[in-house]
């Protein structure tokens, strides 16, 4: 089916309740195995926490990772969180702030306490991915179909252009759908210049894979032999 393959390790996963920069309570998940190697902070797509992260976060961790991984939308109100149609989200991501999304993210960093934090992100947690990936605070990272630049709806408020700060990652590995609309041939291209001459960044692109093709199987996007194979790439370049 193409979803992550469980590493060798058990794992335990649990909710518990992070907090941001600005003290404001993050839900999030941590999973955790019986023998930890690494931490990954993990941020989830647009609709945020649910079975399918707990899941995912327990794949992760069968590999050795403590992972921990925020809500998006924390600070959102109640009927924007509980939304489970994608548009009610979607409408509320100007107001999102990168100084209190990337802080979540160092949050969970954290709460995992260990030196060596890899981030990982899928789809709008890719795009955080990749900027928290130039903060210096993580050893690696690996982002999924992350947009290069916000789409028209999402801009006047706080987030930031992910392309601003590209060529300030850390190692990282971006993983792209060639038929992705939110990441178009020229976007992957300037990441190609920004990266120029780099041996500790990667891109992989799946020539005919859409947006959103590895973490939800049951996604008629998904596909499962690219899946499994950007999967083997995820775990190879975070275990460096």
């Amino acid at each position: 089916m193409g979803a992550l393959e469980p590493g060798p390790h058990e794992a335990a996963v649990e909710r518990v309740v992070l907090t941001g920069p600005d003290g404001s309570p993050v839900d999030a998940i941590l999973a955790t195995p019986d023998e930890t190697t690494g931490g990954v902070v993990l941020h989830p797509d647009l609709m945020g926490l649910r079975p399918l992260f707990d899941d995912l976060c327990r794949r992760v961790a069968t590999h050795g990772y403590q992972v921990c991984c925020p809500e998006p939308f924390a600070r959102a109100p109640a009927d924007v969180q509980a939304a489970e149609d994608s548009a009610t989200r979607m409408a509320y991501l100007p107001q999102l702030d990168d100084d209190l999304q990337l802080g979540d993210l160092a949050a969970a960093a954290d709460r995992i306490g260990r030196p060596d934090v890899a981030v990982l992100g899928f789809c709008m947690g890719g795009m955080q991915t990749l900027k928290a990936a130039a903060t210096g605070r993580y050893d690696r990272a690996v982002a999924f179909y992350g947009m290069l630049r916000l789409p028209a709806a999402w801009r006047g408020g706080g987030l930031r252009e992910p392309l601003d700060t590209i060529a300030d990652v850390g190692p990282t590995l971006a993983i792209f759908g060639g038929a992705d609309p939110f990441t178009p041939p020229d976007d992957i291209d300037a990441v190609r210049a920004a990266w120029h001459g780099r041996d500790d960044t990667v891109i992989v692109v799946y020539p005919d894979a859409e947006h959103g093709f590895v973490h939800a199987p049951e996604r008629p996007a998904h596909r499962p032999d690219d899946a499994a194979d950007a999967w083997r790439h995820a775990l190879a370049f975070l275990a460096g």
